[in-house]
């Protein structure tokens, strides 16, 4: 068990994390989900340590920081649910070039 929680799981987490860091196609859509996510992991991660609070506060960093950095055209996993869908859904596609089929 000790190797589970000290290395394994920490990692699965991580790669979640950058693999589900951004939703939306603004900067700040995705910095905020982002860190959204990494709370959640963080604080998941820190509970097997005894500290959520911080883990949560790490993971959220991290989380809103590979939001921000990750470029929209090559992850992209919707729209979240604040964002006004079709604003930003047309910056998406002027941006990327990724027209919806008609």
């Amino acid at each position: 068990m000790y190797r589970f929680t000290n290395l394994i799981a920490p990692g699965i987490a991580a790669a979640l994390l950058f693999s589900l860091s951004a939703c939306g196609t603004t900067t700040t859509d995705r910095a905020a989900s982002g860190g959204l996510l990494g709370a959640a992991a963080g604080a998941a991660i820190g509970s097997l340590y005894g500290d959520a609070g911080k883990g949560a506060v790490i993971g959220g960093v991290v989380g809103a920081g590979a939001g921000a950095l990750t470029d929209p055209c090559s992850v992209n996993l919707g729209d979240p649910v604040w964002s006004d869908q079709n604003a930003s859904r047309e910056d998406y596609y002027r941006r990327c070039g990724h027209y919806p089929p008609y």
